[in-house]
């Protein structure tokens, strides 16, 4: 058998080099080592979805996810960089690299976690429609014919887009507008959480803002990018030990009551 020549002998242990340089980087791109080396974590957070995220008087950050967040952030050992996002733009910033995990009152869905990891659910959430006391609604079928205002992109946008079949769905690019958009006039029936609800309810008491039913209820998951296993399983240790505890209960209650 022919030894190979001494120039194809430097190709192939040029290939072997590359070769094992690729698994090295690939065993290094971990992202909870990623975290822990720069001493920051990128939280992708809505602060236009009160009291999930929004700002005080002073513009700074607050929420029940932001408190969330603090608290992770603090747990891991590192300073928190919240991403402000919207409700369409969490997992494509999640996936950009935009952001290292999302808490943002993301529900976990099984459209979701086909392109996204969940972490154990930290909280629950609703699906509600809601509308003025004098307004007749009282399931899907009602809404035929009328026009349903949500946030575009969220669980709340699809649900209402697949059970209202006759309705016509009026989608904002975030709770802040839709917000406003109710308290304006625009709009008098909306598909959005029991927070947006009171949220609205409180700024405009004379309307008699309620919940009219329920559309669904969902778990709340923190979203981490597919295949950061460790990063995953530190975090559902994390809710598992803050659940056990009630620090996570307590941001909570805090914010919603």
């Amino acid at each position: 058998m022919h030894q190979p020549s001494r120039f194809l002998r430097s190709l192939m242990a040029a290939a072997i080099v590359v070769g094992f340089a690729g698994v090295s980087t690939a065993a290094r791109a971990d992202l909870l080592d990623d975290v822990r080396a720069a001493k920051k974590i990128r939280v992708a957070i809505d602060l236009g979805s009160p009291p999930f995220g929004t700002t005080d008087s002073a513009m700074n950050p607050t929420g029940s996810d932001v408190e969330t967040a603090r608290l992770l952030a603090k747990d891991l050992g590192v300073a928190l960089e919240i991403v402000p996002t919207t409700g369409a733009n969490r997992i494509p910033f999640l996936q950009t690299g935009k952001a290292d995990v999302v808490i943002s009152s993301l529900s976990v869905t099984p459209e979701r976690e086909k392109v996204i990891d969940f972490s154990t659910p930290y909280a629950k959430i609703q699906a509600v429609v809601a509308a003025p006391k004098a307004v007749a609604v009282k399931s899907f079928a009602d809404l035929a014919g009328k026009r349903v205002a949500t946030a575009r992109g969220t669980t709340n946008d699809k649900i209402a887009t697949e059970g209202a079949k006759g309705a016509q769905i009026v989608r904002f690019d975030d709770d802040a507008t839709l917000i406003t958009a109710i308290t304006s006039g625009q709009v008098e029936i909306f598909a959005t959480s029991p927070a947006i609800v009171k949220t609205v309810a409180d700024k405009m008491p004379a309307a008699g803002i309620e919940s009219k039913f329920v559309m669904k209820e969902f778990p709340l998951g923190i979203g981490a990018r597919k295949g950061e296993n460790r990063m995953l399983s530190w975090i559902n240790e994390w809710v598992a030990r803050n659940n056990g505890n009630g620090s996570l209960a307590t941001i909570y209650t805090r914010f919603h009551g």
